[in-house]
């Protein structure tokens, strides 16, 4: 009875947490969907879109990297292991150290990227370097005016990683809406100031990322850490991080290596195809920022804090439970981004410069994402398990080879699907790493997916084609027009999708699936305070 009642109040926890992150993405990403739509009604999508895409997609793969994707990881559960075990002033003080070094990595970096632009935005758009001398050379000033963003946004991560551990979610969720606000003013107020407008982005994206960093310290102080130097290289925490951090870099973010690498293929294909892949990306990146990564950053310091106590039976519950709740999400989410992906672009995207071709283009890329919707989320919350034992080889081999599948995947379809196979092959990739890692943990901590994770799946699939059948329904009486005036298209998409979820959550509560109960909970629990 105690154990049940400690599991499912650790369950609680991940979804209390998970909601918090969750309601500040959707916040963050509703504000991102702006930002891309004012950028699309203003620069469309074609040479001078890619290059800004292309550019800051160089600074944005180093946050991942070196930021949120092997940082947060890598500290969270070392750091958790110091509040557990030791005081609160040792961890403190690692944070202090971890800060330092982090700085002046970032500062190296920083300076690094700035001078070899040109040689870094060669190898990322080859197909400009040779054949479009104007725009690698735009890409190229874009690309060191933004370079240093990775200085402030990586600071970010460790603050994230610092308020998780302390079960402080709210703060790091919500900065990246300072960085669209940032973004979208740029391009209304300055966008007249320089002689090539989308210049106007660029300095939109570093203001951001000064006022992301800036946001996190008063939220540090309450807590009561105000970071400052400390030159300590010796510490073992840090040796500790940097063990896990090497491997991290690649393992944690394998996703965003294979977008790199889709990228630079992409410069080969006809204009506009990074574009298409970037819009596609932003829209299956919502239920994945929304719900994959919510979960996946509230379970990470449930899963240290299990692992520094040595429950591992808890562990492996609270990972059932949290691959569970992410696949209630997901699997619908998937079913409508495939049957409504030209409603999706069409709303979000299809004004001024961005045309019907656009959109029926765009689609098809997100057609291919869609499908690997489920691997990219799972992939979260299975790396997030490695990393609380304190394990990030594991996550870099198998990341290797997902890598090689990448590669080989997007070469072979490139040239039949377009920039659409390249879509196809990172979702192929990441569902490769995705099996690879699962059977690995399962050997390493024993079976954790439980015949109550098939019957929730199961009642997931079902209530996914009650769904489906509505949408289809709604098809047959109000036929989809791709021509048809906005309005007319986003009354179309509104009706679909709110008639879509409330079949979803009536079948899952007629089935008595439980992660819907879990929510209904939560929210019970939350509005009677």
């Amino acid at each position: 009875m105690e154990e049940g009642r400690i599991k499912g109040t650790e369950n609680r926890r991940v979804a209390r947490a998970a909601g918090v992150v969750g309601l500040a993405t959707m916040f963050s990403r509703i504000s991102g969907f702006l930002r891309d739509m004012v950028v699309a009604a203003f620069f469309g999508a074609g040479l001078i879109t890619d290059a800004f895409f292309v550019a800051f997609r160089i600074p944005n793969m180093l946050r991942r990297l070196l930021g949120e994707g092997s940082l947060t990881v890598s500290f969270v559960p070392v750091f958790t292991e110091y509040l557990n075990k030791k005081t609160k002033a040792e961890a403190y003080e690692l944070a202090n150290v971890a800060f330092t070094v982090l700085s002046i990595i970032l500062v190296i970096v920083s300076i690094a990227g700035i001078i070899f632009s040109p040689l870094i935005v060669a190898i990322m758009a080859p197909g400009w370097y040779i054949d479009h001398p104007a725009h690698y050379h735009l890409t190229v000033f874009l690309n060191r005016l933004m370079f240093p963003y990775i200085f402030f946004i990586a600071l970010v991560a460790l603050c994230m990683g610092i308020l998780n551990s302390l079960r402080h979610f709210a703060a790091p969720a919500l900065s990246p809406v300072i960085l669209n606000i940032c973004m979208i003013l740029s391009v209304l107020l300055l966008m007249d100031f320089f002689p090539e407008p989308i210049t106007a982005l660029a300095v939109g994206v570093m203001i951001g990322g000064v006022l992301q960093l800036a946001m996190q310290w008063p939220f540090l102080v309450k807590f009561g850490l105000k970071l400052k130097p400390d030159f300590n290289f010796r510490h073992p925490g840090l040796k500790k991080i940097g063990i896990l951090m090497l491997p991290a870099v690649f393992g944690a973010s394998i996703y965003q290596i294979n977008i790199f690498i889709s990228t630079i293929l992409a410069s080969l294909l006809p204009s506009g195809s990074v574009s298409y892949l970037y819009y596609a990306d932003r829209v299956v990146e919502l239920p994945l920022g929304v719900f994959a990564i919510a979960v996946g950053t509230a379970a990470l310091p449930s899963f240290s804090e299990q692992v520094a106590k040595g429950d591992f039976h808890e562990l492996k519950g609270t990972i059932n439970f949290s691959l569970r709740l992410i696949l209630f999400v997901t699997i619908p989410a998937t079913v409508a981004l495939i049957v409504l992906r030209v409603p999706i672009i069409s709303v979000l995207f299809q004004r001024g410069a961005f045309d019907i071709q656009s959109t029926l283009l765009t689609a098809q890329a997100l057609l291919c994402y869609a499908l690997g919707l489920w691997a990219f989320s799972v992939i979260r919350v299975i790396v997030s398990a490695f990393y609380s034992l304190q394990d990030s080889k594991t996550p870099m081999k198998a990341g290797i080879v997902a890598f090689i599948v990448n590669v080989i995947c997007s070469i072979v379809l490139m040239y039949p699907l377009k920039h659409s196979g390249l879509a196809l092959a990172t979702s192929i990739a990441t569902a490769v790493n995705v099996i690879m890692l699962t059977v690995v943990l399962k050997r390493r901590i024993g079976a954790f997916l439980d015949q109550e994770f098939y019957h929730s799946v199961f009642k997931i699939f079902l209530s996914s084609l009650a769904m489906l059948g509505i949408i289809i329904v709604i098809e047959i009486i109000v036929p989809w027009r791709n021509e048809g005036h906005l309005n007319e298209r986003l009354l179309y998409l509104t009706l679909c999708v709110v008639a879509g979820m409330a079949t979803f959550f009536t079948a899952a509560r007629l089935t008595k699936c439980s992660e819907m109960t879990m929510i209904v909970d939560v929210i019970k629990r939350r509005m009677m305070g």
